[in-house]
């Protein structure tokens, strides 16, 4: 069995005892540098990447072929890239790039395999007279059109 082909299965194999995690990334360069990033439903844990890099390395014969191996999880100011991220940050404010270059911030209320649900709050002009009003509109955004999702992280 091919060397990439053999990580991606194990791999495979410790994801699908872990049904709490996910992975976001595999690279395995020429020289067989092999990167991991997980994600999870809960949060990825010290040990969580600890485990998923001994089922990888516990497997493999450095003798027969030669890697670096690292496992980490997925940072807080990487975009999300899958939809089980979304589901993870629903209650939470996102800060999106459209396809169309427009950038929208709400709080995410909603997600489905195609779209999501925005809370978004600004303040617009009265129709009447002098001053702004508070506005809240929920707005529906199809997964396709983002091209960058984040988590605004607050303090």
């Amino acid at each position: 069995m091919a060397f990439t082909a053999k990580v991606t299965q194990l791999l495979e194999v410790f994801l699908a005892e872990r049904e709490d995690l996910f992975l976001i990334e595999l690279k395995i360069s020429p020289t067989n540098d092999i990167t991991v990033v997980i994600d999870g439903d809960e949060g990825v844990t010290l040990q969580d990447c600890l485990d998923a890099s001994r089922a990888i390395e516990n497997n493999l014969d450095r003798e027969v072929e030669d890697f670096s191996l690292q496992v980490h999880s997925f940072g807080l100011s990487g975009p999300l890239q899958n939809n089980r991220q979304y589901h993870k940050n629903v209650g939470r404010e996102l800060e999106l790039v459209l396809n169309d270059d427009s950038e929208i911030t709400g709080e995410l209320l909603n997600v489905t395999d195609d779209a999501i649900t925005l809370m978004l709050r600004y303040r617009k002009p009265k129709e009447i007279g002098k001053g702004k009003m508070d506005v809240e509109e929920e707005k529906e955004i199809e997964i396709k059109n983002i091209r960058k999702a984040l988590v605004k992280i607050q303090f």
